[in-house]
C-alpha cells in the first residue's frame, strides 16, 4: 500500500479513528458515505476494518505534502 494516505474517520460521540488508506479504498469510502447506511469493510495495511457508515460524521484527509525538518 505504497500510495496510502493518512485519514481520520470521526464518529458520533467524538471518537476519531486514524487509518491509512490507498487511493482506491478512500474513493470507495467516500462513495459509500454518500449513501450513509450499512457497513463497509476497509482493507488497510493492518487488516480489515468494518465501519458503520451511519455513525461517521467526518473524514479528515492529510495533505499529500510531506514535511521533514524545520521550515521558515
Amino acid at each position: 500500500m505504497s500510495d496510502a494516505q493518512r485519514v481520520e474517520v470521526g464518529f458520533e460521540g467524538g471518537q476519531v479513528f486514524p487509518i491509512r488508506l490507498d487511493t482506491q479504498t478512500l474513493k470507495e469510502l467516500r462513495k459509500a458515505l454518500e449513501n450513509g447506511k450499512g457497513w463497509l469493510d476497509l482493507h488497510t495495511e493492518d487488516g480489515v476494518v468494518s465501519v458503520d457508515l451511519s455513525r461517521v460524521l467526518f473524514l479528515r484527509i492529510a495533505s499529500s505534502e510531506n514535511k521533514v525538518g524545520f521550515s521558515s
